[in-house]
């Protein structure tokens, strides 16, 4: 468990004892921590903790994925690329109690990251006692939150969690013991569901289309967006608005959604993730719902009005006839989806598209090398704020694979990032105005959002993912309807 948590919308206190807000121009987070935390062993958690475990992270011989995070944090991306020592982060423990972050810039969504498990305390006794071993299995883990593993390996298709009765909360855990089972056939979770021998499945393709509606069935969205991305450099003639506006109102998403993939996507009308993130004055409005209106106009299915400005388009540009390859990947499911994007954007005028399969490593690789003229891509944020997305798209980003620009956009989301960083409800509207912008140009054109479609037994109560969707098992409470 890190500095905080969320409970639903609302971001609390964790391991800290309270959500802090940063001194020093927004340069500097003193966090107090709990006095009473223990690790499972009976460890204190301590200041030092989180020291060790951010210190490891960004130490380039630990090569983790994720080093990239800490950026912002100071002499962390130098600290990565081998140009300084790993002490120079700018972490320190002014205390057992006391942890104290130093940053380079104002970061805007740090509070946020601080419930990330990216930023978790590492007890450094077990770790250098299991060295590489460390987090295979069970013994070789120790725990500083409200649930334990029990005779668990990585190999395992089934383990279980126990209460943790060394956590400082265990009072508010209510569930003693926690079951889970691997089960990769959508078709057998249901039965084993339907049979009372699990409380809560994941569905997929046929198997969400058949429970939908039914008692029990819901949908978790993720904050992880699919859409499509036109190569502007490569192919000048489609950095033209209007044949990406055509492209885009060309596209029955409800028909995508619901009768392709039918696995809990839902529509976007936006490229950013909607039941993410809310207005900091009002905590109700979310940010998809703040830019729908451009986003509506833009994404809903209307092929006359799509014909006609599709025309205007291919007569500004002086194109005839328009022959598209359009790269996605090769799973039965991204293949259904292509062919259905194919059927539709060939109803525009004189557009043909032909259709590239692909494994998955090759899409990315040729996404990054512009080796396409459209390519069906997707980003999962790596923690709830819109940045995450609207930062993807500004002229020199390197996820920006189409090469759309827009000067006042690039301003906006600077803007968003620097001088109104520690401005909340400005930031607010530098990022609506930026992402209203690429919902007008369709930039890049957005299908659907991505969605985990579950059944769940009405025993099981109080589950919540929030908007970072991680599992708050404090909350989790079992009904015992016998």
């Amino acid at each position: 468990m890190g500095l905080y948590r969320y409970h639903g919308k609302k971001l609390e206190p964790a391991m800290a004892t309270k959500v802090v807000q940063p001194t020093n121009n927004g340069l500097t987070y003193t966090f107090p921590l709990r006095k009473n935390a223990q690790w499972s062993n009976g460890d204190p958690v301590t200041a030092q903790d989180f020291v060790f475990a951010w210190r490891r992270t960004v130490d380039p011989k630990t090569k983790s994925q994720y080093a990239y995070i800490y950026e912002g944090v100071a002499n962390a991306k130098d600290i990565t690329a081998g140009k300084k020592p790993v002490d120079t982060l700018g972490v320190k423990a002014l205390d057992k109690h006391t942890l104290q972050v130093t940053l380079e810039k104002p970061i805007p969504y740090f509070n946020q990251l601080m419930a990330s498990d990216f930023f978790f305390p590492q007890n450094p006794k077990v770790v250098h006692k299991w060295g590489k071993k460390f987090g295979t299995d069970a013994k070789t883990l120790v725990y500083n939150g409200p649930y334990k593993f029990v005779n668990w390996n990585s190999s395992d298709n089934s383990w279980t969690q126990v209460k943790n009765n060394r956590y400082w909360n265990a009072q508010a855990v209510k569930v003693p013991k926690l079951k889970y089972q691997v089960v990769k056939d959508a078709s057998t979770a249901l039965n084993l569901y339907q049979a009372n021998k699990l409380d809560r499945v994941e569905l997929s393709g046929d198997t969400s289309k058949q429970m939908k509606g039914s008692q029990g069935y819901g949908v978790l969205k993720q904050n992880s967006t699919v859409y499509l991305e036109l190569n502007q450099k490569k192919l000048a003639f489609l950095k033209n608005q209007k044949l990406r506006q055509a492209m885009s109102l060309a596209i029955n998403r409800q028909q995508l959604t619901k009768k392709v993939l039918g696995n809990g996507t839902s529509i976007a009308t936006s490229v950013t993730a909607a039941n993410m993130a809310f207005n900091p004055s009002n905590k109700s409005q979310d940010f998809m719902a703040a830019t729908k209106k451009t986003g509506a106009a833009n994404t809903k299915y209307d092929l006359t009005k799509a014909k006609e400005i599709w025309q205007q388009g291919l007569a500004e540009t002086g194109q005839k006839k328009v022959k598209l390859t359009m790269v996605g990947d090769d799973t039965d499911i991204s293949k259904q989806q292509s062919e259905f994007l194919q059927s539709q954007l060939e109803k525009l005028p004189g557009l043909k598209i032909e259709l590239n399969n692909v494994p998955y490593k090759s899409r990315l690789s040729r996404s990054v090398s512009g080796d396409f003229d459209i390519v069906v891509t997707m980003w999962n944020a790596d923690f709830p704020d819109p940045i995450n997305f609207l930062t993807l798209f500004t002229t020199t980003a390197s996820y920006n694979s189409g090469k759309w620009s827009n000067p006042q956009y690039d301003a906006l989301v600077a803007k968003s990032m620097n001088e109104d960083a520690n401005n909340p409800q400005a930031r607010w509207h530098d990022m609506v105005a930026a992402q209203d912008i690429l919902n007008e140009q369709q930039g890049v054109i957005p299908l659907y959002q991505n969605g985990q479609a579950f059944m769940t037994h009405k025993r099981l109560q109080h589950i919540d993912y929030g908007p970072g969707s991680l599992y708050n098992m404090v909350t989790l409470r079992v009904k015992n309807d016998k």
